[in-house]
């Protein structure tokens, strides 16, 4: 966090430069420098809050506010009309986290560690909870690439709003069970919690102003998406599905990785998983009601992305099935992340 901390100096840089009207692959860096240590403080903050709201209402915020950065771009970007970049961005959260996170986790601490070890019991119920959010993503998507183009009309926006509404649904149903009636399967062996650096009132500020700096740079950022990507022969699907992920998400990747680290899987795999999941739950369908206020947008994946997104959950739920890993399996997981990767680089 330190590190990213420096970052911050391209707060000032990327407004400036957006005022004089520099060159837009240069504000697309500038912004996307500025966004990652903003991202982190919203996080930081987020953890402070939930210090003192307590166990219930913190597990609320941090579920809630996991991925409000990348919703916040995602909103940006569908108000200038880039459903693609959106969609994109939401797939490539989900593989993003499977594959790179949790690939890295498992490379760094099994570098250190021969086998890690893991909570079998609650990374299942992770892991075929977003089996099941994936299938709510890629049937109405199987059901419009199987029928007659002629066939496609305004009536499958409502068919996205019924899965984003069930989707919505499943998500609060999700928060009672890990928070109510099945809370002492998350408990965790009590340890000695260090009282945070930040007063209550603090950490509430720089939440708040955290917050408004994201949505100024969000709209600056997807400002300069089209342009980038002309510029650099890229696609909106590469820039959807690579970069924003990582720009929204890099504060709470490195928390992850570091956590593999000090041998904390548990907490790895759940910020890797757990996120993916919110992506899919939370995220997505309040993307789809927001989208109502503009131009309503469809839940319909093209076919590369599902492909990529129900791999990377069956890799999940492969992994999470025997309760440890090891730096192989990373390797393997960054590997194909890789590969997609420079699968879209190419489009």
């Amino acid at each position: 966090m330190k590190v990213l901390k420096y970052l911050l100096i391209f707060i000032p840089i990327s407004l400036i430069g957006e005022y004089m009207h520099l060159s837009e692959p240069l504000i697309f860096i500038f912004s996307a420098l500025a966004i990652i240590p903003l991202a982190g403080l919203m996080g930081e903050s987020t953890e402070v809050i939930s210090y003192y709201a307590g166990n219930r209402i913190g597990g609320f915020l941090n579920a809630t506010f996991g991925n409000a950065t990348e919703l916040i771009i995602a909103f940006f970007a569908m108000r200038a009309g880039l459903f693609d970049v959106v969609k994109a961005s939401i797939a490539g959260s989900v593989i993003g986290n499977i594959l790179l996170v949790l690939g890295l986790s498992m490379l760094v601490g099994g570098l250190k560690y021969k086998t890690q070890y893991f909570n079998q019991k609650v990374i299942d119920v992770t892991a075929s909870m977003l089996l099941f959010a994936v299938i709510g993503l890629t049937v109405p998507a199987i059901f419009t690439h199987t029928v007659n183009a002629k066939l496609l009309t305004t009536r499958y926006e409502g068919l996205s709003i019924i899965v984003a509404i069930i989707m919505f649904a499943i998500y609060i149903l999700s928060l009672v069970f890990s928070f109510y009636s099945h809370k002492d399967l998350y408990a965790t062996e009590t340890t000695e919690e260090s009282k945070p650096e930040w007063s209550l009132r603090k950490s509430i500020i720089v939440l708040v102003v955290a917050t408004i700096l994201i949505g100024i740079e969000s709209e600056v950022f997807v400002g300069s998406v089209e342009p980038m990507t002309k510029a650099f022969g890229l696609s909106e699907f590469f820039v959807g599905i690579i970069l924003v992920p990582i720009i929204g998400n890099a504060a709470e990747h490195s928390t992850a990785v570091l956590m593999a680290y000090k041998n904390k899987m548990n907490v790895a795999i759940e910020i890797a998983l757990g996120s993916s999941l919110q992506i899919i739950l939370f995220v997505t369908p309040v993307l789809i009601f927001l989208s109502l206020l503009f131009s309503p947008m469809s839940i319909i994946f093209n076919a590369f992305e599902l492909v990529a997104l129900i791999f990377s959950v069956l890799i999940a739920n492969r992994i999470a099935s025997d309760g440890e890993s090891n730096w192989l399996e990373g390797v393997q997981l960054v590997a194909v992340y890789i590969i997609i990767a420079a699968s879209f680089f190419i489009l």
